[in-house]
């Protein structure tokens, strides 16, 4: 899918979390997994994904704990888990207080697959 202007403008204007945690993860330097960082997936753009191992990594800051934001990123993760993708989440405070502890989380999300990687729609038709 090809990056939108949206996507190359969040990729120069991370925050210090979003460098930090990209400066570990992007080369494959983990589990010689590729990440993308800012990659459409319509209507969101997520943070970070490694589209090879289903696994999205979604970094919050402090206005993600207002009932709204928290409203619309309990909807975004259901959409992108139905799309068959495992997301998880850190506070930004997380990645520059504690990065060895959100890579062990990392770590283990890659070494783990996912425990139903087909979309829930499809998973029901092939059970059906």
């Amino acid at each position: 899918m090809k990056s939108s202007p949206f996507s190359k403008d969040l990729r120069k204007t991370q925050t210090d979390a979003e460098a930090l945690l990209w400066s570990k993860i992007r080369s494959r330097q983990l589990i010689q997994t590729k990440f993308r960082r800012q990659h459409p997936i319509p209507p969101y753009t997520v943070d970070f994904i490694s589209a090879e191992k289903k696994l999205i990594i979604e970094l919050d800051g402090g206005d993600h704990n207002k009932n709204e934001a928290k409203i619309y990123d309990k909807k975004r993760t259901e959409f992108l888990e139905n799309k068959g993708y495992r997301v998880i989440r850190f506070w930004n405070s997380d990645i520059l207080k504690n990065i060895n502890g959100v890579m062990e989380v990392i770590y283990f999300n890659l070494s783990y697959p996912h425990p139903n990687p087909l979309p829930t729609s499809r998973a029901r038709e092939i059970k059906e």
